[in-house]
């Protein structure tokens, strides 16, 4: 039996729960959990704002720890291997996406918290091609996170081959942002903070940002016309996507990570004239994202964490809702 943490209605609290998983199947790994990230998606998904949730719910898609059982087919991974395991618990491997790297982009990913047990228990299951090693000098205290809020934003300097030389805007530091100024510093771009607080601002200047901007001040905003070759957005919410579209140079791109549920509302002529674009993610392939935490280990990159015990589970979420955590909440399975 697996020990977890569940939901049994919307929004609910987390409550013991126990299941039987079943056989191992042969290409999959069972992980016992010592950390896992906790992450807004998993307040979505408790809340069912994605109408996709199914309960009784165990969240948890950020995981750090070894690998307690392998199935036969299994070559890859020996029993006590440090792993991670994100979003995606499995692929189909053989559509043109998968065969090309794009696993990430599979129309039959299975996500780890979509309709299955997530990592908020003492053991989780997933396809063995979608855990990843953990490179000795990326701590499983602090690597869940890197899961899903790092590998989020580091995804998108691979895919659009990011320069070096590039000026970057990162909008929003938070559990995202906190982490996308640290890759981007370390990548060699210039890096620009946009955030309304004070504290924050100061945090993202020690992170690595060169400069801040304040968001909310739409002459600061008109100042920094055509300076960006590109903006990651991590927020969810509503913003002046026209007013941000032109601070970007000429072919600059927008890309959005942060789950925006509202439409956007932009003017074409402020992409056409330019050639600008406006984009979006999902997280990344297996592939890219043990290039991230190849890449965070040799840059001594990591998520800013705060740490409380999977049974208090519910004090954990309470903190994450309440928007005061700096910056990723992660639960230690005691």
């Amino acid at each position: 039996m697996i020990k977890a943490y569940a939901a049994f209605t919307p929004g609910g609290a987390l409550q013991p729960f126990e299941y039987d998983p079943g056989p191992l199947g042969d290409h999959d790994v069972e992980i016992n959990v010592e950390y896992c990230g906790l992450c807004h998606s998993d307040l979505s998904m408790l809340n069912n704002e994605w109408g996709i949730t199914k309960y009784p719910f165990v969240p948890g898609h950020e995981v750090a720890g070894r690998i307690g059982a392998v199935g036969k087919h299994v070559s890859k991974f020996k029993i006590g291997d440090r792993v991670g395991l994100g979003w995606h618990a499995g692929y189909c491997l053989e559509c043109s996406t998968c065969m090309e790297g794009d696993h990430n982009l599979c129309d039959a990913a299975a996500g780890t918290i979509v309709g299955r047990h997530g990592g908020f228990a003492d053991k989780v299951r997933a396809q063995a091609a979608s855990v990843v090693a953990l490179p000795d000098k990326v701590d499983s205290d602090t690597a869940g996170p890197l899961f899903c809020g790092g590998i989020t934003v580091f995804n998108p300097m691979v895919q659009f081959d990011l320069k070096p030389t590039a000026k970057v805007g990162v909008i929003g530091i938070g559990g995202l942002g906190h982490l996308a100024v640290q890759f981007l510093h370390a990548w060699g771009c210039e890096v620009t903070a946009f955030t309304s607080s004070e504290a924050k601002r100061v945090e993202a200047l020690e992170l690595g940002a060169h400069q801040t901007l304040d968001s909310r001040d739409s002459n600061a905003l008109a100042a920094a016309a055509a300076r960006f070759d590109l903006i990651i957005s991590t927020v969810n919410v509503k913003l002046d996507w026209t007013g941000y579209l032109n601070t970007l140079k000429a072919r600059g791109r927008l890309h959005l990570v942060g789950a925006v549920l509202e439409p956007l509302t932009l003017s074409v002529f402020s992409l056409m004239g330019k050639q600008r674009s406006i984009s979006s993610s999902p997280v990344g392939s297996p592939a890219v994202i043990a290039q991230m935490l190849d890449f965070a280990a040799r840059h001594q990159i990591a998520p800013i964490v705060e740490t409380f015990p999977l049974s208090e589970v519910n004090a954990a979420i309470a903190r994450l809702d309440s928007g005061q955590a700096r910056y990723r909440v992660v639960l230690k399975v005691d």
